[in-house]
């Protein structure tokens, strides 16, 4: 099966007056699938978030990349030089938790709507940023299984102000694996041992994963932080964690 087969197209996920355009790639034939929600970087639904959008459908999964930036910045999408970071880091700062939520929840009732989605099946990727909001989805009721990528401040901040995102660990109903490098100079490792320790301290079902050499952003192959061999590591583990959850 090569990319061109996914049927891929761009949609809008409707939240109240809100329409949240989202990138949605759907696996090839009929029948009912699981579904994956991909959260973007900093960089918006870009080239890399839609690749790997593809990538989880090749896998049998309706994949869908909702832009979490609609809010502050309709259409925003970029590369990876210190201005794109500083702008993605400013629109980053404008987000509420609340909000981010919201337009998760949103696009679970938008993939359940699809004939091609299995209702008790949704999974939840997310990278950098959108590795801290991908925690904070992994508390929303039907969400099964999450992978977290190098989500900065998870330990010490929630978007738009309030206590840590970590506190609301004990909400976490699904499976939770966590990705880090261990050279990521964004996420101390005392951060990644204090976020195992929470999800362990509430019977988490998670995995933290460390890899050493590895600094942020080690997936995304269009940076120039990526480390082949650790991201083939952590792709592997997600496909395991999204087979044993959300196809069993």
């Amino acid at each position: 099966m090569n990319t061109q087969e996914i049927p891929r197209e761009h949609v809008h996920v409707p939240n109240g007056n809100l329409q949240i355009a989202a990138y949605l790639a759907q696996p090839v034939g009929e029948g009912s699938f699981p579904a994956v929600v991909v959260v973007q970087e900093i960089f918006g639904v870009n080239a890399h978030i839609r690749d790997v959008t593809e990538r989880i459908a090749k896998e049998g999964y309706v994949a869908i990349a909702p832009a979490i930036y609609q809010r502050q910045a309709p259409g925003f999408e970029t590369g990876y030089t210190a201005e794109d970071i500083k702008i993605g880091r400013e629109y980053k700062n404008q987000t509420q938790a609340s909000e981010l939520l919201s337009d998760i929840q949103a696009t679970i009732n938008y993939l359940k709507s699809l004939p091609s989605v299995k209702k008790d099946r949704v999974g939840c990727i997310g990278f950098c940023f959108g590795g801290h909001v991908a925690y904070l989805a992994a508390t929303l009721a039907e969400i099964t299984a999450t992978a977290s990528f190098y989500g900065a401040g998870i330990a010490t901040m929630t978007p738009g102000g309030g206590e840590p995102t970590i506190a609301r660990t004990s909400d976490i109903a699904g499976t939770l694996y966590a990705f880090f490098g261990m050279e990521d100079a964004s996420i101390p490792a005392a951060q990644v041992d204090a976020i195992e320790q929470e999800l362990n301290k509430y019977n988490i079902d998670s995995q933290v994963f460390r890899y050493e050499g590895a600094a942020h952003g080690f997936f995304c192959d269009q940076r120039d932080s990526y480390n082949k061999g650790a991201a083939a590591q952590a792709w592997e583990e997600v496909k395991q964690l999204f087979e044993q959850k959300l196809k069993a």
